[in-house]
């Protein structure tokens, strides 16, 4: 989230036209709703033409006077320039070194309330960019964003914005004001037991609004939809998320049941939500709930490869799934037969994201060591997150090169985009060679985090930044470059092993079996499923019958 660097530049262009999409995925989890005390977020970038690159801004005095520009993050399209502070921060990915992280998701909302005064320079992603150069809490950040859109005007759509710092975690809507300047919005922190996900649709429901330590909101919020016809009812009953948008099937399946699918692996009573993810009833879900366990950065890691199993909506059991049970679907998501309309799935994991994370803000640790950017290029089901620390200065070379134009072999988007795109083809006889990969990679990173804070935290307490900064750098670089390498490794592995549809054998310790010989041992076919061979003969008779 660079403005600075070559990274930037095509972060910048590109990173979250996802959003426009309306394909991004927000989790969060308070810090007395996980294992370990920390607060949890994540967030996927998705997009068909998002590249996978790890964006930095370094921290920074400003002189007098300083300008920063703005441009917009959808399209690069420059929107104006606003003053400097004095000072602002570091910045990895969408963490800066106070342990602030922030992910979004767009929903658009009423058409009518896009920016019409052609004289807004803040969009979505700057607003996100620069809260996160200028806040040292998710309080201060949201204080940032509003007073940005109020003094420059909003340039953007309806945005769902996860605020997270080491104590807290927010959501707040958002939408511009139309021929108005700025926008409304409102903003509830999230119990510290609890866990709650955006989708893509606005959540902020009946909420008290009295409420004042929990519960923030633009001073004209309930007047500005009065006056344009959304809301007629007491201000005790007032909805910003059905003020402000349609929701319809469509976007409930497409998009509410990401977060659905979420929440409820953690407290089943959702399942009484399936009806409204379908369109089926008009109750709504609840924002938040708590959650029957405490969730770990591993269950973080694993919800964010989500395709729904274990729902009425598992994606590797409907017959689109085809005989290897591929929990993908390719583009567009919507399709009709006889007038009909029908959908296709929209899971978290998704085959068009650019990259991903998970965030870990830690209240006991130095903020040096404390925030931990656990950052991943690619599909969400098949990448390996990587831990950088929010003190991060260099960005790794496998997080720069290439772009989606050129395919790099020392790219890591490149290189995981390899494995998934093999795996997309013959999803059940790959993933379990990919998961060993992918398993053992992310189990030595986890690991890995108390020997490594064991070297850091007497450096943050002995204040030698220089010191600390150098390790975190260089172990980033390590752990950038075995995650490419290993995934480059395991592409060719994959190419080998099922060339033309076929399975070669291999040894207890994984090389490939010959004969005595030292020839190619003859390989195992595995066909397809019966169902696939019973939809041939329903589908086409005695055409393929032997007779």
């Amino acid at each position: 989230m660079t403005m600075i660097t070559r990274t930037t530049a095509t972060f910048s262009a590109i990173a979250i036209s996802a959003a426009s999409a309306l394909a991004c995925t927000n989790f969060m989890a308070g810090k007395d709703a996980t294992t370990d005390g920390s607060v949890m977020i994540t967030y996927a970038a998705d997009s068909h033409t998002l590249y996978g690159d790890l964006s930095h801004t370094p921290a920074a005095v400003h002189k007098d006077g300083a300008m920063r520009k703005v441009t917009e993050w959808d399209s690069g399209k420059y929107l104006g320039e606003i003053p400097q502070p004095k000072e602002t921060y570091n910045v990895v990915g969408n963490m800066n070194q106070y342990q602030v992280a922030i992910g979004e998701t767009t929903w658009g909302g009423r058409e009518e309330l896009i920016d019409t005064t052609g004289n807004a320079i803040i969009d979505y992603g700057s607003l996100i960019q620069i809260a996160l150069e200028r806040s040292k809490s998710a309080p201060e950040a949201i204080d940032v964003m509003t007073n940005l859109v109020a003094q420059y005007g909003y340039a953007s759509e309806g945005e769902s914005f996860t605020i997270a710092d080491k104590n807290e975690v927010w959501v707040m809507d958002m939408i511009g004001k139309g021929a108005e300047k700025g926008a409304v919005w409102i903003a509830v922190r999230i119990p510290d037991n609890a866990i709650c996900a955006h989708a893509n649709e606005p959540r902020i429901r009946q909420v008290d609004l009295k409420d004042k330590k929990n519960v923030r909101y633009s001073k004209d919020m309930i007047e500005f939809a009065r006056k344009r016809g959304y809301f007629s009812g007491k201000d005790s009953d007032f909805s910003f998320a059905d003020a402000y948008c349609v929701h319809d099937t469509d976007t409930r399946r497409s998009c509410d049941a990401r977060a659905w699918a979420f929440m409820r692996k953690f407290d089943p009573s959702l399942d009484k939500y399936y009806s409204w993810i379908c369109g089926e009833s008009d109750v709504p879900m609840p924002l938040y709930v708590v959650p029957d366990r405490k969730l770990s950065l591993q269950d973080m890691q694993e919800c964010m490869r989500d395709h729904f199993e274990g729902t009425p909506l598992d994606m590797t059991k409907d017959v689109g799934a085809g005989p290897n049970h591929v929990p993908y679907r390719w583009r567009p998501m919507s399709y009709e037969v006889d007038g009909k309309k029908y959908c296709m799935e929209r899971a978290t994991a998704t085959q068009q994201t650019g990259w991903s994370f998970i965030s870990q803000s830690r209240s006991w640790l130095p903020d040096a060591v404390g925030g931990i950017f656990w950052f991943g290029t690619d599909d969400t089901n098949t990448c390996v997150y990587m831990p950088l620390y929010c003190s991060l200065t260099e960005v790794p070379m496998q997080f720069t090169v290439g772009d989606l134009y050129e395919f790099n072999m020392n790219s890591n988007f490149w290189m995981n985009n390899w494995v998934a795109n093999q795996a997309y083809n013959r999803y059940d006889l790959m993933i379990p060679d990919i998961r060993k990969v992918q398993n053992g990679l992310e189990e030595k990173y986890r690991d890995s985090r108390k020997a490594s804070e064991e070297q850091l935290l007497p450096l943050a307490e002995a204040g030698m930044m220089g010191q600390l900064t150098t390790y975190v750098n260089m172990e980033a670089a390590s752990i950038a470059k075995e995650a490419t390498d290993c995934y480059r490794n395991l592409a060719e592995f994959l190419m080998v092993k099922f060339l033309d549809g076929n399975v070669k054998k291999q040894n207890e310790d994984g090389s490939f079996k010959r004969n005595e010989y030292g020839l190619p041992e003859s390989p195992s076919w595995p066909g397809y499923d019966q169902k696939y061979y019973e939809n041939i003969v329903k589908e086409t008779g005695d055409h393929f019958l032997l007779k």
